[in-house]
């Protein structure tokens, strides 16, 4: 595995759509409802809490948009696999691999090595379609591109002027600043937030209205 594997990011629910096919009415409906929350929640004074979703979470949601959005697997079928395969751990969605047969999720018991239908427990012999998470590290690297003007910028008018952010996206320049006041040096807040550049970050803990 890659040291970028384990880079811990960041991401709003604005680019989580952009990156996965998922909608934010989707994304939203979901985290309400429990069956996929976002790993990560900051309280923002006056606001409701910012959720943001990690890098694990992305490769998640790219395999749930597979089977949900593009397999059209009923709703409630996810909620029946994502109970059975709970014991997997949080992450069960992007470290197993998932077939589907029909509109029924497939996959590799790792206790038996055989092929299983998740909520019956059947055994399945023919699998016509494999559903893979992709290459989000290279569609977190386009999202990235950003337009250059916009690098180390701060825009207090797309939220309002109480929550002032980085010009381009959505992340709250408090939300830096809080890093920064934790310790964090400049390189370890780009690793949390790896769509943003050095400029950014700088600009972030410099700026002195961000209340």
């Amino acid at each position: 595995m890659s040291n970028t594997d384990n880079i811990i990011a960041a991401f709003t629910e604005e680019q989580v759509a952009r990156l996965t096919g998922i909608s934010p009415r989707q994304l939203r409906y979901w985290a309400g409802d429990g069956f996929f929350v976002p790993s990560i929640e900051l309280p923002a004074a006056d606001l409701p809490p910012m959720r943001l979703y990690s890098f694990r979470d992305l490769v998640c949601l790219k395999v749930i948009n597979a089977l949900r959005n593009d397999a059209k697997i009923s709703l409630s079928h996810l909620r029946v696999v994502k109970d059975r395969l709970s014991h997997l751990g949080e992450d069960m969605w992007a470290k197993t691999t998932l077939y589907v047969l029909g509109r029924r999720v497939v996959f590799d018991n790792p206790e038996t090595g055989e092929k299983e239908e998740v909520a019956s427990g059947q055994l399945v012999l023919q699998i016509p379609l494999v559903v893979v998470s992709g290459n989000m590290h290279e569609a977190v690297r386009a999202m990235r591109q950003r337009d250059s003007s916009e690098h180390g910028r701060i825009d207090t008018k797309r939220t309002g002027a109480k929550t002032p952010v980085i010009a381009g996206t959505r992340i709250p320049v408090r939300t830096i600043q809080d890093f920064g006041e934790a310790g964090y040096t400049v390189e370890q807040i780009l690793q949390q937030y790896p769509t943003l550049t050095e400029a950014d970050v700088r600009a972030a803990l410099d700026y002195k209205d961000a209340a």
